[in-house]
């Protein structure tokens, strides 16, 4: 046990001690499994009782885990300033089947996204999340980026959204994240961030479209058409357009959309019972600033139910949810009368870092992506407010056993 000591652990009273010339190793994503050195072969179950485990828990305070140029996972302790190839948590490792329990088990009303995103390697997903410069956004951002994944923040106000990248590489400095600009008011500025994304030349595996604007004053965008409809739904659906050759060779993949409970309280219809879809982008006689919002998350639902039918087939699924009600976040900055409503309310609602959650719960509620295969017919609304906390929604939504 003398590795353990050195990995600053104590010896503990293993009832599974290892035979001679075996040791015990963790993957990256935290898996065991035990190295034979005299026939020079590896298995995941013990030499002995023939259990497969994995490690519990995060690294300690001040660890860092790092691979070597063999591929070889090993492990930095920052505070003692030494290196070693043995994870210091195999002293508390857990059973696989001990892990194995239902979504509505594991998680609940106190659940964040970093729980959600345990022992998940993305380090090959590349994710573009909308409005990610605060709010929900940024806690999805932050949540993806700090588990490997390339995430691209992309936002209208460069300077905020800079400010975004900087406070997550100061949590992680090896974070793979940038900021690039769109502006969801302007079509040319939705074709110029599709066009930048793909000189890229990388696929694009998560796509989440977050920013909104409520209760914003009537007005009318550069394309001519009123700014809560563009930007909430159409900007949205443009850029969806654009990037589905890249969603499609990209697969499995995914699209979800942020809408909200509040599409329940709209319609696109005219009093005569027929739709109407001037109602979508009205006069400034005609504008009520509820409203515009509610039609607008309405648009987001029937776009995720057809895109899904759409793409589906092709390996590319879209699901639409509602992460919570009266939200803590900027959202609300318009006007001083919500955010006198949203501040009262703040004490019995979720909190944005648990809130994107229900992304991340749109995603990986189902046990794998082949489920979508199997089922390419299903669209999901999820309503996650009485099961999870806010940008922890997010996170679960997108994520399938990624």
């Amino acid at each position: 046990m003398a590795a353990l000591k050195y990995a600053g652990l104590e010896d503990t009273d293993s009832e599974e001690e290892l035979p001679p010339g075996w040791e015990e190793r963790t993957t990256k994503d935290g898996w065991v499994y035990y190295a034979n050195h005299l026939e020079e072969k590896t298995q995941w179950e013990h030499p002995k009782s023939g259990k497969r485990k994995r490690v519990a828990g995060d690294l300690p305070y001040g660890w860092e885990q790092e691979t070597d140029e063999n591929g070889q996972v090993y492990f930095v302790d920052h505070i003692n300033k030494r290196t070693t190839y043995l994870d210091p948590r195999l002293a508390f490792t857990v059973e696989d089947n001990a892990v194995k329990s239902t979504t509505r088990q594991r998680y609940d009303g106190n659940s964040t996204a970093m729980e959600i995103l345990q022992g998940r390697d993305l380090s090959e997903r590349v994710v573009i999340i909308t409005g990610a410069n605060s709010g929900i956004g940024f806690e999805t951002a932050k949540s993806l980026a700090l588990h490997g994944a390339y995430v691209i923040l992309a936002c209208r106000n460069m300077s905020r959204a800079n400010e975004a990248v900087q406070r997550i590489l100061e949590e992680w400095h090896k974070a793979k994240v940038e900021a690039m600009t769109l502006d969801l008011a302007s079509l040319h500025s939705v074709q110029h961030f599709a066009e930048a994304f793909k000189s890229k030349n990388v696929p694009l595996h998560m796509l989440i479209c977050n920013a909104a604007v409520f209760a914003a004053p009537w007005s009318l965008t550069e394309d001519d058409l009123e700014a809560t409809f563009q930007v909430n739904h159409l900007g949205h659906f443009y850029l969806v357009q654009l990037l589905e050759d890249i969603l499609r060779h990209s697969s499995p993949a995914r699209v979800v959309m942020v809408s909200s409970e509040s599409h329940r309280f709209s319609e696109i219809k005219n009093s005569a019972g027929k739709l109407d879809f001037s109602l979508l982008s009205p006069s400034k006689k005609e504008f009520w600033a509820m409203v515009a919002y509610n039609r607008s998350k309405l648009c987001n639902i029937l776009f995720s139910n057809e895109l899904n039918r759409h793409l589906s087939p092709h390996g590319v699924t879209s699901n639409a949810v509602h992460p919570g009600n009266m939200i803590y976040s900027s959202i609300h900055r318009n006007w001083w009368v919500y955010t006198l409503l949203f501040t009262l309310a703040r004490p019995f609602t979720k909190s944005m870092v648990s809130e994107c959650l229900a992304a991340f719960y749109t995603s990986s509620v189902f046990k794998s992506w082949e489920w979508s295969y199997k089922n390419p017919d299903v669209h999901i609304y999820f309503n996650l407010l009485p099961l999870i906390n806010a940008s922890t929604v997010l996170i679960v939504i997108t994520l399938s056993n990624l």
